[in-house]
């Protein structure tokens, strides 16, 4: 099974692991779609059209037990190791299992039924009991590092240099050094985690099926666009003539900043950050502290003190003392420009005469007040000029002048549910990858925004072309009316595009080392440095367009948005900050026996936590670090990576123009056709000419600037 699959080094930004095709004889038609090699056009696709819930669970088994026999084949070769009989060889293996992963993933992430659950429940242990199987194996982790260890090695290509060392580090850190009882039991955690990220996801995905109704008189201060989406909702939950705030952050987010009642503005907060947390069956705590108990255990066998290093080891970020000290140095100037906010909404309210002190349900709905008296700016009226497809032609149309791609939509590929869309994308003619966009919010579908690859760019055997996906969770609106979205929703838009183009510019020999499969606190920046096209002149000229009159948003509208593009920072700076800390702390916290809300609660407040806003992500409903390892002591990953995207931002502001084409052709050449295949410090140092500096990001939030930045 190729590591970038079951490796805990393996750092790809989608959830969903990315398959690989088929490239041997295939076998004669299987029952089962997902046993067959991908076909039709565009180098084969995923059979979305065929699939049903009880065919992963023979599919998995089968690739399990094929991958297994490839990886002993490669384990028990009689000639000495080399590059292309073990480390390549070993790329080829697991891709029917990686085929049918892909497809399993998907269905996780947006057709969670009932039925699929507990499909999950029996099969996640087992894939992690693979994983573990292939990185304890003892014959073939002596290959993999005779080959690392040999003289040869420098004749290597850098890329295969390069991939070298990452299988064996991935080994490594997956315990191949370990004697036989501690890679027993190290397989025993990871089968026990495996279970309980499932439960904590599907306890997750329970209480965000929960919502609030509301009826005529509760719909004061609602945009038109809101009300619309809210009455589509109630009509599909059989309630016509109601309207219904779902428990999803694309609903309550909006809900909150326009509701002009007080009541209802607290009652829908309360219900979404107690998500997880309500002491029921869907209760995330006891397992929150069996997953924190296993982790430390794990990385003590690995020889780390606690969870955090074990991971920060390997990112760029190295250790959990940089990480912290990055935090903390945004963390202070950003809590007193939260006092400032909070001061400016109280002013406000005392003058209407509203009797209260700012709560949390209240910070959204008087920032805007605060945001409409400053800048004479109302986000109502800029998310008329926001409609969700004519963005989506903006950002097509951005990576065009910036990378050559050419988007054309296409009616020939199967997807999983209606809402699905599909665009093949071209450069210079020549097929390049296939985009999936799955915008719409459906109750089966995890919240959030978030992209996968289908499939992963590679040359190591053909000229095997990627597929990639975006998914969001705007809530659609009946009668083919647009689909108006926030700023901050479009901001979202074009970050998680960002990582798309990484995956479709990927130009690289082997998978494991393609599009996203960086380093965690790396990954993040080509998809936040992708959110600056948004505000261009050239894109909101041309796709930010009125909803009726069909007139491109004012120069004045445009001027006020940018003369406020640091309002609010210490909200967003905290709120997401607040649940970067207790990550980091939670898994610095070695063996303790942790009290998850108790822990949160005591670290706030040591931290100075503004009582007016709460975590981003409180713990019981985060899903980044509680649902896979994923971004487990690594949730500080997004601002490292905004650092480099501030530094490399400015490159652009230096040239004259976001669409300069000798700094888009570095950008191209030095980071996001790179992959892996060169270690990302010296990406941006190649991009940059230099180290990143932190000067740019202060300056992006309006903080002050330390001297030297």
């Amino acid at each position: 099974m190729n590591r970038r699959n079951f490796l805990a080094a393996s750092t790809a930004v989608a959830a969903v692991t990315a398959a690989q095709p088929v490239l041997a004889a295939a076998p004669a038609p299987n029952a089962n779609p997902l046993l067959n090699k991908w076909t039709g056009p565009y180098g084969g696709v995923p059979p979305f059209d065929r699939i049903k819930v009880e065919h992963f669970k023979p599919a998995i088994e089968q690739g399990i037990a094929e991958n297994l026999r490839e990886v002993e084949a490669v384990a028990n070769n009689p000639a000495p190791a080399t590059f292309e009989n073990t480390i390549a060889a070993l790329e080829d293996t697991g891709r029917l299992l990686s085929d049918v992963t892909t497809s399993y993933g998907i269905w996780g992430s947006t057709l969670n039924t009932d039925d699929f659950q507990a499909v999950q429940e029996e099969m996640n242990p087992k894939l992690a009991a693979l994983s573990d199987q292939i990185s304890s194996n003892a014959k073939l982790f002596a290959r993999v590092d005779a080959v690392y260890n040999s003289p040869d090695k420098a004749r290597l290509t850098p890329e295969q240099q390069r991939l070298t060392w990452v299988t064996w580090n991935g080994f490594v850190r997956s315990g191949a050094k370990l004697n036989d009882a501690q890679k027993a039991r190290v397989a025993q955690i990871n089968q026990e985690l495996s279970g309980l990220f499932t439960q904590f996801s599907k306890n997750l995905l329970a209480d965000e099926k929960t919502y609030t109704v509301l009826e005529q008189g509760d719909l004061g201060g609602l945009s038109e666009s809101y009300v619309a989406g809210a009455a589509s909702v109630a009509a599909a939950k059989g309630m016509p003539g109601k309207w219904v705030v779902a428990n999803t952050r694309s609903s309550v987010d909006p809900f909150l900043t326009e509701s002009t009642n007080r009541g209802l503005r607290e009652k829908v907060w309360k219900k979404f950050v107690n998500r997880g947390d309500n002491g029921d069956a869907n209760d995330n705590n006891a397992i929150i502290r069996k997953i924190l108990k296993l982790r430390v255990e794990r990385a003590n066998l690995y020889g780390y003190p606690t969870h955090a290093h074990y991971i920060l080891e390997n990112r760029m970020a190295k250790t959990p003392e940089r990480a912290l000290a990055l935090m903390e140095a945004v963390w202070t100037p950003a809590v007193a420009r939260v006092h400032e906010e909070v001061r400016d909404m109280q002013a406000i309210a005392d003058k209407e005469g509203a009797g209260i002190t700012i709560e949390p349900w209240d910070y959204r709905f008087y920032q805007e007040k605060v945001r409409k008296a400053r800048y004479d700016l109302d986000s109502n009226e800029v998310k008329q000029y926001l409609q969700l497809e004519k963005l989506r032609e903006g950002m097509h149309w951005a990576a065009g002048q910036l990378y050559g791609f050419e988007f054309t939509q296409v009616h020939d590929v199967p997807v999983a549910h209606p809402d699905i869309r599909v665009w093949e994308v071209k450069r210079a003619g020549r097929h390049v990858g296939l985009w999936y966009f799955d915008p719409y919010a459906r109750d089966i579908k995890r919240s959030g925004a978030w992209m996968n690859a289908y499939r992963t760019q590679e040359k190591f055997r053909g000229d095997v072309t990627t597929i990639v996906s975006n998914n969001c969770n705007f809530v659609k609106v009946d009668g083919g009316k647009p689909v108006l979205i926030s700023w901050d929703d479009a901001e979202t838009l074009f970050h998680e595009f960002g990582h798309a183009l990484h995956g479709l510019n990927s130009d690289v020999n082997y998978p494991t080392l393609a599009g996203t499969a960086v380093a965690r606190d790396y990954v993040e920046f080509p998809s936040q440095l992708n959110e600056h096209w948004l505000s261009t002149k050239e894109v909101l000229s041309r796709f930010a367009l009125h909803h009726e009159t069909g007139q491109p948003i004012p120069d004045a509208l445009v001027a006020k948005i940018k003369k406020a593009s640091t309002f609010n920072q210490g909200f967003a700076t905290v709120e997401y900050l607040a649940s970067a800390l207790i990550d980091m702390k939670l898994h610095l916290a070695g063996a303790a026996d942790i009290d998850p809300d108790a822990f949160e609660r005591d670290e706030l407040n040591r931290l100075g936590m503004p009582k007016e806003l709460v975590m981003r992500h409180r713990t019981p409903q985060f899903g980044h670090v509680f649902s896979s390892d994923g971004y487990s002591a690594a949730y500080y990953s997004y601002l490292w990576a905004d650092t480099l995207t501030a530094d490399a931002a400015e490159a652009f502001v230096e040239a004259g123009s976001f669409y300069d084409r000798p700094t888009a052709k570095r950008l191209h050449d030095t980071i996001m056709s790179r992959g892996n295949t060169i270690d990302p410090a010296e990406q941006f140092r190649a991009f940059r000419g230099r180290d990143v500096k932190i000067g740019a990001l202060m300056r992006d939030r309006g903080f002050p600037v330390p001297e030297g930045a």
